[in-house]
């Protein structure tokens, strides 16, 4: 192990030149958290300029579906090329999609290089926690991972006000612009004071087939999720061939990772139904949550009728929140020694939060949507440490780090597959929930080709579509101007009969995760390595180490 004299720290760095690398790795960090928050108050705004309605969750999706495909393949080559490059390639790759979502002119721009944005966040993220476990033993690592914590708790609260201020006084352009300042101090300082560090000698097999499958097999899935109802037919050709096709995909993919030495996705943790019902649960769960993040910021902007920084105060005490309940959660269960009671109740919880917000209206008022998400994130907070707490004790020392990182990967997908779904949801019921909203005697007042002008709410946060239609009417003649209000207000009843059906789609997806947390197993959690399972068929045979599986309990009680 390296001197610490001389003030020289860990792996040979310098004193000063390891607390700049510690600040450029928080750097990125932020980075990367805030852009998980603060594109979500925007969004709104954003669709309104870009004419996008339609594509409401495909920027989420794209960054998603990229950044989690594309974790563990860094993960491996940074084992066996260094971690510099790639942290610094995926910073440098992060601020110049950012830069790249700032100039997009329509929603199919901003979701293509959202998702190039996604393959530098997804570098970026697994390079800076392999980089901080490979600069600090296991006893120095639970501190640094509290900093990154912090870091993560402060992007998570700050970025949905951030967010919403700079879409208010800049444009909503300003917020992947203010990336490009920040990345590029961080890319600096990595670049000059970081020495890359020692990496594994011998050659990984890097599962390039099985990621490749894995996006051939959710890809077309997306789409179908996303075109059926809408573009197409449920059974129209189109969307049953892609779900055929998503359905061969993952045969295909499944058979690889059956049969190559360092899947993307190991399949044999599955065996273990501790962990199999911690994976899909966590996935079930994600994906119902997702419906606050992108929908509670469109609600109070639309129906509401606030500016985007009073939405994105509003999402700030959900984050507070869900940190609060998650190191208050973790606490009781170190002293408690169990998990699945807090799992039943933290999802219990946000299920219910998601029902009373699926009984909003144009009438609820500020502080009761606040407080329908203060719900939420108490339960996502309390929720999330169990599943990784529960695969972590269900399997031995040896075994921590791969059971976390599926873990973790099927929640990403949880997410992508939620945000797609939610999205296709919110499209999907606008139409007909427009239709009935319209008394019949206003579609036969308004003048021919009016109506077209309402086939999305835009109205309803962009002042020129607004504009459009209250001049379309002008030329029906003076009693056609009045028709504006009730208009307005029937695109209004329709968005919030839209937004009824994802907030009932994610209670019911939370619901049934609450219900398979019934039958989790409640295994006593273990308070030393001594206590570790014995190796089971039930359990990966020689899998490989995780530079955190060490201190991977430590940091979940």
């Amino acid at each position: 192990m390296p001197s610490t004299s001389g003030g020289v720290l860990y792996q040979g760095l310098p004193r000063r030149q390891l607390y700049a690398t510690m600040g450029g790795l928080m750097a990125s960090l932020l980075l990367a958290g805030l852009d998980q928050t603060i594109v979500g108050t925007a969004m709104p705004r954003i669709v309104a300029d870009l004419h996008g309605f339609e594509h409401y969750a495909w920027p989420t999706t794209a960054y998603l579906l990229a950044s989690t495909s594309v974790v563990p393949i860094v993960g491996a080559l940074s084992d066996i090329y260094g971690r510099k490059r790639f942290l610094v390639g995926g910073a440098i790759g992060f601020v110049l999609a950012s830069l790249l979502c700032g100039l997009a002119q329509d929603m199919v721009q901003l979701s293509l290089f959202r998702g190039l944005q996604g393959l530098g966040g997804g570098a970026l993220m697994a390079s800076v926690f392999t980089l901080a476990s490979a600069l600090f033993p296991p006893a120095k690592r639970a501190r640094v991972q509290g900093f990154f914590s912090g870091t993560w708790g402060l992007a998570s609260i700050t970025g949905p006000i951030l967010g919403g201020y700079l879409t208010d006084t800049l444009g909503w352009r300003s917020i992947f612009y203010v990336n490009v300042p920040v990345g590029s101090l961080a890319v600096a300082v990595l670049w000059l004071a970081l020495t890359d560090v020692p990496v594994t000698a011998r050659h990984r097999s890097i599962d390039f087939r099985g990621a490749a499958a894995l996006v051939g097999a959710v890809v077309p899935f997306l789409l179908a999720i996303t075109w059926g109802g809408h573009d197409y037919a449920w059974l129209s050709p189109q969307v049953t061939g892609l779900l055929v096709l998503s359905l061969v995909m993952l045969a295909i993919f499944l058979r690889i990772e059956a049969g190559v030495e360092e899947p993307i996705l190991p399949l044999a943790p599955f065996r273990n139904p501790v962990v199999a019902m911690a994976g899909g649960l966590a996935a079930i769960a994600i994906a119902g949550m997702f419906g606050a993040g992108l929908f509670v910021p469109l609600f109070v902007q639309a129906v509401i009728g606030t500016s985007a920084t009073q939405s994105g105060s509003v999402m700030a005490p959900m984050m507070v929140a869900m940190v609060a309940s998650s190191i208050g959660a973790g606490q009781l269960m170190s002293r408690t020694a169990r998990y699945k009671w807090f799992a039943v109740g933290g999802v219990s919880i946000s299920a219910f939060g998601m029902y009373l917000l699926s009984g909003m209206g144009p009438d609820t008022d500020y502080a009761t949507v606040a407080r329908n998400i203060v719900l939420i994130g108490l339960g996502m907070g309390t929720v999330m440490p169990c599943f990784n707490l529960a695969a972590q004790n269900a399997v031995g020392l040896s075994q921590i780090g791969v059971v976390t990182s599926l873990v973790q990967f099927l929640r990403s997908i949880g997410g992508t597959v939620g945000a797609a779904l939610l999205g296709s949801t919110l499209v999907n019921s606008y139409g007909p929930a427009l239709q009935q909203a319209l008394p019949p005697d206003l579609v036969a007042a308004v003048p021919p080709g009016t109506m077209d002008l309402v086939g999305n709410p835009q109205a309803l946060l962009n002042p020129q579509t607004a504009d459009g239609i209250r001049e379309a009417l002008a030329r029906g003649g003076p009693t056609a101007v009045v028709l504006f209000d009730p208009l307005i207000a029937s695109v209004k009843v329709a968005l919030t009969a839209s937004l009824h059906e994802v907030f009932l789609t994610c209670a019911i997806l939370l619901t049934a995760s609450a219900i398979g947390t019934l039958f989790f197993p409640n295994r006593p959690l273990r308070t030393t390595f001594a206590q570790d399972p014995e190796s089971t068929p039930h359990q990966t045979e020689g899998a490989p180490g995780h530079p955190t599986a060490a201190a991977a309990p430590a940091a979940g009680r």
